[in-house]
């Protein structure tokens, strides 16, 4: 059965795009030595994730979608034969954005995502949210495999899993910057569980600040013919310290679970979910830092 490697880059940023361009193309060779199909960095790598407050220095900081720092990923992807999933603050109007781009093992782009759940009660407000959930076909030498992106905070909304499950993802890129502990972890495996697909988490190591590494791959798979009862979905949980991590995902299985096991898209009620799409806010849910 086929099964995907996945480098989980989980690396301290340096100082600025610049220097983080070379890193995160030298640690794609590693990755590529190590076998990997696809690679994929923690949120916003560009920048290490740093957020200037003054917008004159937040724009200066960020990126071109169509940079050299983002196209230098795509040759990288094309000559090592490996996809790349880099993450990057995008120069954007009328603000930046939080965004992934990510290139298959020939170059080509197939993805772009922008956050869509921004952080607002914090830094992030000052960058533009994204607006949609897009998934894409990946192309990798273990096959084709359907591909969905989550950043960070998206990860605690289930409707942003569910909706990449129902476009068709079997597998979610969510690059992180923020420690991972037990319930944020719980967040991951329960995403996974309910969509029955798989979530690959890039999270920056111990001495980023915030950050506590831990990265993760949950592939969605509870239960298994040849096993009495159900297993830990976790098949990948890493330390603290910094290094690439590869993951590895049995496509088939997770294949052939998805089209036999109860949860995802089998037994939905849609029509009694209403509620759902709902912009009311109540007590006591209201914030007044809330962007519209």
């Amino acid at each position: 059965m086929p099964e995907l490697k996945i480098a989980l880059m989980q690396l301290l940023p340096g100082d600025g795009p610049e220097e983080n361009l070379a890193l995160g193309l030298d640690a794609c060779r590693r990755a590529a030595g190590m076998g990997a199909d696809i690679a994929l960095f923690p949120e916003m790598w560009s920048c290490g994730y740093r957020i200037p407050q003054r917008p004159e220095e937040l724009r200066a900081l960020s990126v071109p979608a169509g940079g050299e720092f983002v196209s230098a990923f795509s040759r990288a992807a094309a000559e090592l034969g490996m996809a790349v999933a880099v993450t990057y603050l995008e120069r954007f109007e009328p603000s930046p954005r939080n965004s992934l781009a990510l290139f298959d093992r020939r170059g080509r782009r197939v993805l772009d995502y922008a956050k869509v759940h921004t952080c607002d009660f914090g830094d992030e407000r000052a960058l533009t949210a994204g607006r949609a959930f897009p998934v894409c076909e990946l192309d990798t030498a273990a096959g084709d495999v359907k591909v969905g992106a989550m950043i960070c905070y998206d990860r605690e909304f289930p409707e942003s899993a569910r909706l990449l499950m129902l476009a068709g993802a079997e597998l979610i890129l969510v690059p992180n910057a923020c420690p991972m502990e037990i319930n944020r972890l719980s967040q991951l495996r329960a995403r996974a569980y309910e969509n029955m697909l798989a979530l690959a988490t890039c999270n920056y190591p111990e001495g980023a600040p915030d950050c506590n590494g831990r990265s993760t791959l949950f592939d969605g798979v509870a239960y298994l013919p040849e096993e009495p009862s159900s297993r830990d979905t976790c098949v990948l949980e890493a330390g603290g310290g910094e290094g690439i991590y590869l993951a590895r995902l049995g496509l088939g299985a997770l294949r052939e679970y998805r089209a036999s096991e109860v949860h995802g898209n089998a037994y939905r009620r849609p029509e009694l979910y209403g509620a759902l799409c709902s912009g009311a806010i109540e007590a006591p849910f209201i914030r007044s830092d809330r962007r519209a």
